[in-house]
């Protein structure tokens, strides 16, 4: 088993590095996320880094996008494993869908999400 954590390191919080990531990542879609996607600058840096977004267009109460955010940490954090281990990256989940999921279906497309990615990783560019 691994490591079922989402602690603080694994947040992408620093704004240089967000700027960059949306400047120069690459970038897909698979049904209900828009995923970006950058190789860590970094190579010291021991985990990939997670940013997850919710529209306030599309869910004008706070309370619907923090439970859509929670819904996307949970599921990120119970399937990390499935990202390779190397290369580290920086990753950004926007979720786009106007109606938010159940646990279990967002689950589900998290998988999806995380083994593409993953496959996209490795892929030379």
């Amino acid at each position: 088993m691994g490591k079922f954590t989402f602690r603080k390191e694994e947040r992408l919080s620093k704004e240089k590095q967000i700027q960059e990531l949306f400047d120069k990542g690459s970038s897909f879609y698979l049904f209900p996320f828009k995923v970006l996607f950058l190789p860590q600058a970094d190579p010291a840096s021991p985990v990939h880094q997670v940013l997850i977004s919710v529209s306030k267009r599309n869910f004008k109460r706070a309370v619907d996008r923090n439970l859509i955010k929670r819904r996307m940490r949970e599921a990120y954090r119970l399937q990390q494993q499935l990202l390779p281990a190397a290369p580290r990256l920086s990753v950004a989940f926007i979720y786009t869908h106007k109606q938010p999921l159940l646990s279990a279906e967002l689950q589900g497309k998290m998988r999806q999400t995380l083994v593409k990615l993953g496959k996209m990783a490795l892929s030379p560019p």
